[in-house]
């Protein structure tokens, strides 16, 4: 089932988290919680997840970005793409990013953008089937 994520998610999605490139869930403190009321209330702000047999296994996160130029429409940013290691390969992730593209047709966005900090080809090849290119834009990141 995909849907975006409910108040009580949080320690499951944290969990999922790990398979991105976390080595333990972040304290459980003020400043997290106050991070996941402000996006969670956000609605520009959505967070995507698969559930199998009850468990959140898949998920991405979808940002728009109001824009004042492309006839003031506003753009997707894509992040945070992961599916548990044992649920690949069964089209969970490419479902979260349909759900993610239909968020952003119907918020009239122009484009949808998506980093990956991935070399694998398998990877690269995933992002370009769901409909990507590496060919329109150059990403540079500066580290904070």
């Amino acid at each position: 089932m995909i849907r975006e994520v409910l108040p009580g998610d949080l320690n499951e999605l944290l969990e999922l988290y790990l398979f991105l490139h976390d080595e333990d869930i972040p304290e459980d403190n003020e400043h997290l919680r106050s991070t996941w009321d402000l996006i969670t209330g956000d609605p520009n702000h959505h967070i995507i997840v698969n559930v199998v047999d009850g468990r959140i296994v898949s998920s991405c996160v979808c940002v728009i970005i109001p824009n004042l130029t492309r006839g003031v429409r506003s753009y997707a940013f894509i992040e945070n793409v992961v599916t548990h290691i044992d649920y690949r390969k069964r089209g969970l992730a490419s479902e979260c990013l349909d759900y993610a593209k239909q968020i952003a047709l119907k918020e009239n966005c122009y484009k949808m953008m998506l980093l990956t900090g991935s070399k694998r080809p398998s990877t690269l090849h995933f992002y370009e089937q769901a409909g990507y290119n590496s060919n329109d834009k150059t990403a540079f990141i500066q580290w904070l």
